[in-house]
């Protein structure tokens, strides 16, 4: 399986259990009045960016990993959500028009259309064949280009009507970025390299005399009609003559570009290094994030305003500012509520800590209202996260890391660049590190580790841990099903008869000892210590991947999946009943349960959920039957 840290994103689910309680007031014969069952936290701020644009009034926007748009009036200050017709369209990028109208290009569903700066959207796919896209561009005579994963397409009516333009172009190649010089040449960054059209789009040459590498991830045009060429392999090259010949000037993966008034250029690093800067027309680069407050991250789009202010999409953390040409700078996430939460986890004092694909770690100690990032010393995508018995934390990552005081800083203790997805600890303090190969044990607070995999299968990735009363500890395998360990885990046995979904997320464990297996196809049950399951799924969709479980002290389940919200079970599992009022995002990574009872979900794309506020008192006047009489008072524990 492959362990590339984006596609993780797609396919974990690593999640550490909760069982307090959770109080709902009912009065006997009453009937509730309809209310969000979830609202969504303050946070954390951040995210996947895969798309940032700056229009001629200075409004920034930006395209949300987790689906939709973000828009900032002030310069980055704060961030609002911007519906665009489905908040699961992944944005690549953005176009402005002469009359202000904004285009969208998607990766799912084509290309939107805006003539009221973002407020309302409309889809624009008329002729266009193709509607997953990656570049857009648009001349002087207000023509757009769309480059597709098929081709170009073209549109002189503002995007009314499109059509296919590829002569000359590589059949089904997909275009990735455009750039249009002021002789109105248009160049496009291809899969095979770079194409140069001088007659609108209407026949296209290949221009790719030098260039060492075709895979083409970006272009930009500086003042004085130079070309620079960013590739996925071959690094950075620079053309002088429109695009005849090409000459490396750096060899290092780029993914998108950005030039100043000064004519300096400024290069995002898409495989976990950050910026760098030119200022002397590209002979000379220098890394622009080390010691700079910029993290060591992904950053997938870069834009400059008039100003000369430097935006930077990254891809976990958000969006970076730097107002003085990228020698500093400073996040500029406050409401952008985009972050991939991967883990939950609550301490004994009530702090709340979100582990999220990109941004490393969170912490909240007022339920959510706000969250700080807790990252020094730590790598930003977390997968995982366990605390002990003394309070000390821990973080699954490319390793282990460690904290001893409640976040604030965090030390790699084993297992380094491994890949960890999930992490538990025992009654003895001995902590479990499931990777994408196999297990590992600690029994000395992380300090050092040991291989303990004799019966697992090679080459296992373990998502999941779960520990009953007795100290038998099970892990859920990506294949390879179920396997319980009945001596701390120095042997493991595959238990997996009846179940017939072997690719499992989840795990969890009641009062009684009964087990539930979140899979790649619903929820199965085992009431005999995992020696037989039975599949559960009444009331869920069918084909439903599970990827998180809670449950309360009273009993009841929570589920997260995978597209279809949360579902809850008060009759351990018979059936399920959705609870998604208030949800907006259906992609649950994360559940966890509070001493008060409130659930929190962490989402892919959204942050933190939390269940509604205090206990829910609804009550009418009593039936005719019971009129002088006492109400009866029934205490539900529903989580």
């Amino acid at each position: 399986m492959s362990t590339n840290l984006m596609r993780w994103t797609l396919n974990l689910k690593l999640t550490k259990l909760g069982f307090p309680l959770l109080l709902t007031w009912h009065f006997a014969n009453t009937e509730a009045t309809a209310q969000n069952f979830w609202q969504q936290t303050n946070g954390p701020y951040g995210g996947y960016i895969s798309a940032v644009a700056i229009n001629s009034n200075g409004h920034i926007f930006a395209g949300a990993g987790g689906g939709g748009v973000f828009h900032s009036t002030n310069n980055g200050d704060s961030w609002l959500p911007i519906n665009i017709g489905s908040t699961n369209l992944g944005v690549t990028t953005f176009a402005f028009n002469v009359s202000g109208h904004i285009f969208a290009a998607t990766l799912d569903g084509g290309i939107f259309r805006s003539t009221n700066n973002g407020d309302t959207w409309t889809s624009v796919n008329n002729g266009l064949t193709i509607t997953s896209g990656y570049a857009l561009a648009i001349n002087s005579s207000g023509h757009i280009f769309a480059g597709t994963t098929n081709g170009v397409f073209r549109s002189t009516n503002n995007g009314d009507y499109w059509t296919r333009v590829n002569t000359g172009l590589p059949n089904t190649t997909s275009v990735f970025a455009f750039a249009i010089n002021s002789s109105g040449h248009i160049f496009a960054g291809t899969a095979n390299g770079v194409f140069r059209s001088t007659n609108n789009g209407d026949t296209w040459t290949s221009v790719n005399n030098g260039l060492t590498n075709l895979d083409v991830s970006a272009l930009a045009i500086n003042a004085n009609g130079q070309v620079f060429v960013g590739t996925n392999g071959g690094g950075i090259f620079r053309s002088t003559n429109n695009g005849e010949t090409w000459m490396q000037v750096l060899m290092i993966r780029v993914g998108s570009f950005a030039i100043n008034s000064s004519g300096h250029i400024f290069a995002g690093i898409p495989n976990v290094v950050g910026i760098l800067r030119s200022t002397d027309n590209g002979d000379t680069w220098r890394l622009v994030n080390t010691n700079t407050g910029l993290p060591s991250t992904t950053v997938t789009k870069l834009a400059i305003n008039s100003s000369g202010h430097i935006f930077a999409g990254t891809g976990g953390s958000g969006v970076f500012r730097s107002t003085n040409n990228g020698d500093i700078w400073a996040p500029a996430n406050t409401g952008l509520t985009n972050t991939n939460v991967s883990s939950l986890a609550i301490n004994t004092n009530g702090n709340i800590f979100a582990g999220t694909v990109g941004g490393g770690v969170f912490r909240s100690t007022n339920n959510g209202n706000t969250w700080t990032p807790v990252t020094i010393g730590l790598i930003s995508f977390v997968y995982a996260l366990a605390i002990n018995s003394s309070g000390h934390l821990f973080a699954g990552a490319g390793g282990v890391f460690r904290s001893t005081n409640n976040g604030d800083t965090w030390t790699l203790v084993g297992l380094k660049n491994t890949l960890v997805l999930s992490l538990t600890t025992n009654s003895n303090g001995h902590i479990f590190a499931g990777t994408g190969e196999s297990v590992f044990r600690s029994m000395d607070n992380g300090d050092s580790w040991t291989l303990v995999n004799n019966g697992l299968p090679s080459a296992t990735s373990v998502y999941e841990f779960a520990i009953n009363s007795s100290g038998d500890i099970f892990v859920g395998t990506y294949g390879a099903g179920v396997f319980r360990s009945t001596n701390n885990g120095d042997f493991w046995m595959p238990i997996n008869t009846g179940l017939s979904s072997t690719i499992v997320y989840a795990l969890a464990i009641n009062s009684s000892g009964h087990i539930f297996a979140g899979t790649f196809n619903g929820v199965f049950r085992s009431t005999n210590n995992g020696n037989s399951w039975t599949l559960v799924n009444n009331g869920l969709p069918s084909a439903t991947s599970v990827y998180a479980f809670a449950i309360n002290s009273s009993g009841d389940i929570f589920v997260g999946t995978y597209g279809a919200g949360v579902f809850r079970s008060t009759n351990n599992g018979n059936s399920w009943t959705v609870v998604n009022a208030g949800l907006s995002n259906t992609f649950i990574y994360a559940l966890v349960i509070n001493s008060n009872g409130r659930v929190f979900a962490g989402t892919v794309g959204s942050g933190v959920f939390i269940s509604g506020q205090g206990p829910v008192i609804v009550h009418t006047l009593p039936s005719t039957k019971e009129q002088g009489k006492d109400f009866c008072l029934v205490i539900r524990i529903c989580g």
